[in-house]
């Protein structure tokens, strides 16, 4: 009789740890909302910003932002790396139909976390042109804040044109204050650990000065210290994260300089980076441009990004 009792108390314990580890295993998955706003209350610089509904066109590109947020495409088994994915558009609109949500669905279908960013555009009526900056970095410290429950051990941002462009200012000036902070999260690294930067706008100095992303966030006639200011090329340090850079020589909206300045800035740095610059393609390829060489750049990001330890 006492030997029954003590399988039984056994077996029930055992029973109770298995369900435990279960409910811990599963728990993220259930807790973890599709959207994340990036702000509790307030935001910084707000002064009665954009306030009309939020305008999305049929091929999914995105003005009028007032709640930024993050958009959470959560694989069904996670390798350990999330990848914040910022579209371009300029700084005038996002987008998230042709960059960040197809690039978001195929990092999802190789077990990686993806998070697509919908920012604050600077010329929308908010009190500086700082929203998007303030925004991406936000979005860094969220999900860094949400590593371990997640089980994610690197995080890596990439970004589309203007979108490289963010990408670009976040890695190279993590640790700028460009807003107030506004609770513990900002007290986290905003620091990604790789960068991949995509036809982006690089540069607002002369001769490359003259993209619509550079007169969204300094307007027409800047100084060449605020332009200075603004070039990630000119803020790269030892510091920056591993970067992988692709451009097409062919690209008219952003010159392919940019790609080359980057690269020559992280060289001079001794940061490791990749290159990869296509005879045709043009700009906005997203994935990649059919029947151009732009379609093999994500197989080429992976790579690269394996070679590196940044996805397992």
């Amino acid at each position: 009789m006492k030997t029954y009792l003590v399988i039984t108390v056994l077996l029930f314990c055992i029973g109770q740890t298995l369900y435990a580890q279960s409910s811990m295993k599963t728990t993220p998955q259930a807790v973890l909302p599709k959207e994340i706003k990036l702000w509790p209350g307030a935001m910084p610089d707000d002064g009665g910003g954009s306030r009309n509904d939020e305008m999305v066109s049929a091929k999914g590109s995105v003005t009028q932002v007032s709640t930024p947020r993050l958009l959470v495409h959560r694989p069904e088994h996670s390798n350990g790396t999330a990848v914040l994915i910022i579209s371009g558009g300029g700084y005038a609109h996002i987008e998230l139909g042709k960059e960040s949500n197809p690039t978001a669905s195929w990092l999802q279908s190789e077990e990686i976390t993806a998070f697509e960013l919908v920012y604050r555009l600077p010329q929308e009526n908010w009190k500086t042109t700082n929203v998007p900056f303030q925004d991406a970095q936000r979005a860094m410290r969220i999900i860094r804040s949400k590593a371990d429950a997640l089980g994610i051990q690197r995080i890596g941002v990439l970004g589309f044109s203007a979108g490289g462009h963010l990408a670009g200012i976040i890695a190279t000036e993590p640790d700028h204050l460009f807003y107030t902070p506004v609770d513990a999260v900002d007290a986290i690294s905003a620091r990604p650990d790789f960068a991949a930067l995509i036809y982006p706008v690089i540069s607002m100095l002369p001769p490359n000065n003259k993209t619509h992303a550079k007169k969204s966030i300094l307007g027409a006639q800047p100084t060449e210290a605020e332009e200075a200011a603004f070039s990630v090329e000119k803020l790269v340090d030892s510091h920056t994260p591993p970067t992988f850079l692709a451009q097409a020589t062919d690209d008219t909206i952003s010159p392919v300089a940019n790609s080359y300045l980057m690269d020559e800035a992280l060289k001079k740095s001794n940061v490791a980076e990749e290159l990869h610059i296509f005879p045709t393609g043009g700009h906005g390829w997203g994935l990649g441009k059919t029947g151009t060489p732009t379609m093999e750049w994500p197989q080429l990001f992976k790579a690269w990004a394996q070679r590196n330890g940044f996805w397992k």
